[in-house]
């Protein structure tokens, strides 16, 4: 093996330039590895797990392209460097021949009937970009992370103001009038209508109001701080007023990621306050059962359940059969090696991460995360302990390189690290499909499942996986074609979220037995 890596010096390229980039010279003959990246702390930090992090690199800036490359030769790595070079070297070309406006102003100017801006850019020039939007009279969906706190709370003070919604900063999904917006899913038209600090959690809940044949009206994005103390819940109120007087509305849902208690009971409050009854699933929170208009669920499928069935009582969720959940516990139980007691969750979305910690604390006691504080805050990011759930989408992973719904490199890396680790027990994962998502991403799961495999298998041990698939069967991807060949690879792939951490729970609770 030999490797090569070029640094080219204030060479900005976006994350998802840079993932093909990635793609297509790990294609080339003989490489095994390769990376296109900007010089972030975490990239370098990427680069110093896979053995690439050299003074040169230590020393770069973020805003330096770095090309990484491992291959079997040395000419195969020069081959790959200089097919790095080309594709970044390609103009990008636009699919249409009429005049693209260079900003915000312009296109107004060009078209004034527009009332809705998505911004998507790095963090730092986000901020002037969303102002000035809202200063037009747009609505805003802000996709960018990286967005101080600050920033935050005055464009939400500037969108209210303005009688506008600003969704964001870090907003992933929505859909507005039928259109879905960052990350969304080919969801029918129904009567509930979503608020949700949560995009992921806005996934899951409209893709199982799908296959329940119920649908959504709107599902209105916040940002996943919205409800947090500094930022007050400006956007949900907002949404939730919208959708209270809303015709096209019967149900409304409101989720989070969880939220800090005063602003929740603000929310609560204003719920209570309305006509239409209201789901609400803060995650992690101890409530449930119903009050007044208001009913409390626990998880994202009780959720989207509970919604479904003020509008037809005798809908069911679609779930595992217990023939595949017993076979999979025996064929798991009876090939697993003493050492084998840990869960190693990895997900891409942000709430289904949350959701499974809150759910597995219950059963497994303490679980390292990067999403917790305290005894079990997980403090190297790369390198799991014990039961560890990551929500590999936050802006520690994803600062400089794109999302892993977009590119699951990063993930699929990691994968391969947990399984050379002979305490590894089950993996647990999430696949998001969907607008926005990898064209194929169940492919790429199932190959890295393959190579994992064979990993734990020349050591004698299993390795059991269990996915969960948010989508649904009219998703460019397709559920059920995502679901065959991660069945086809022996992996378990259950009908909710919910589903899949309870299983995960129950099977590492029987290795005490």
């Amino acid at each position: 093996m030999t490797s090569r890596i070029l640094i080219r010096p204030r060479e900005y390229h976006d994350s998802v330039r840079l993932m093909r980039a990635s793609e297509a010279i790990r294609q080339e003959s003989g490489v095994t590895e390769a990376m296109a990246m900007m010089a972030t702390v975490n990239n370098k930090k990427i680069l110093d797990t896979s053995g690439l992090l050299t003074d040169a690199v230590k020393a770069a800036n973020p805003d330096d392209l770095i090309i990484a490359v491992v291959a079997d030769t040395e000419e195969a790595a020069e081959r790959a460097v200089a097919a790095a070079q080309s594709f970044l070297s390609q103009k990008v070309q636009s699919g249409q021949q009429t005049l693209q406006p260079r900003s915000v102003d312009a296109a107004c100017a060009l078209n004034p009937a527009i009332n809705m801006a998505c911004i998507s850019l790095p963090g730092v020039y986000a901020y002037r970009e969303a102002k000035r939007a809202l200063e037009l009279g747009l609505n805003v969906f802000l996709f960018s992370d990286n967005v101080s706190r600050e920033d935050e709370r005055k464009l939400k003070e500037l969108a209210q103001e303005k009688n506008r919604l600003l969704m964001g900063p870090d907003c992933g999904t929505a859909l507005i009038n039928g259109v879905g917006l960052g990350f969304a899913n080919a969801v029918r038209k129904g009567k509930v209508g979503l608020v949700a600090a949560s995009g992921t959690g806005t996934q899951e809940i409209s893709s199982l109001l799908d296959w329940l044949h119920c649908g959504v009206s709107q599902a209105i994005g916040t940002g996943g701080r919205d409800l947090q103390h500094d930022i007050g819940g400006l956007t949900m109120l907002q949404g939730l007023a919208m959708l209270a007087a809303d015709h096209g509305t019967d149900v409304i849902v409101v989720t989070s990621k969880p939220p800090s208690p005063e602003i929740a009971e603000k929310i609560i409050a204003f719920c209570s306050r309305q006509t239409k009854p209201v789901v609400i699933n803060f995650i992690g929170q101890s409530i449930t059962g119903q009050k007044g208009n208001i009913t409390f669920t626990s998880t994202l499928a009780e959720t989207a359940l509970t919604a479904a069935r003020l509008l037809n009582p005798s809908c069911e969720l679609p779930h595992l059969s217990s023939a595949d959940t017993n076979k999979f516990m025996q064929t798991a139980r009876a090939a697993r090696k003493p050492s084998q007691r840990y869960l190693r969750g990895l997900y891409a979305g942000g709430t289904l991460c949350y959701e499974a910690l809150f759910l597995l604390r219950e059963q497994l006691g303490g679980i390292y995360s990067n999403l917790e504080h305290g005894a079990y805050e997980l403090k190297d990011l790369f390198n799991s302990k014990e039961h560890t759930i990551i929500d590999m989408g936050e802006d520690a992973y994803t600062e400089g390189r794109a999302h892993p719904m977009i590119d699951p490199s990063l993930r699929n890396q990691r994968i391969l690290r947990e399984a050379q680790d002979p305490d590894v027990a089950l993996l647990l994962l999430d696949l998001v499909i969907g607008y926005g998502a990898h064209e194929n991403p169940a492919a790429q799961l199932a190959e890295t499942i393959t190579q994992a495999r064979a990993i734990t298998q020349a050591d004698g041990r299993d390795l059991p996986v269990i996915v969960t698939i948010c989508g649904t069967e009219n998703d460019i991807q397709n559920y059920e074609k995502q679901a065959e060949q991660l069945w086809a690879a022996g992996i378990l792939v259950a009908g909710n979220n919910a589903e899949a951490v309870t299983l995960a729970g129950h099977y590492l609770e029987t290795l005490n037995d």
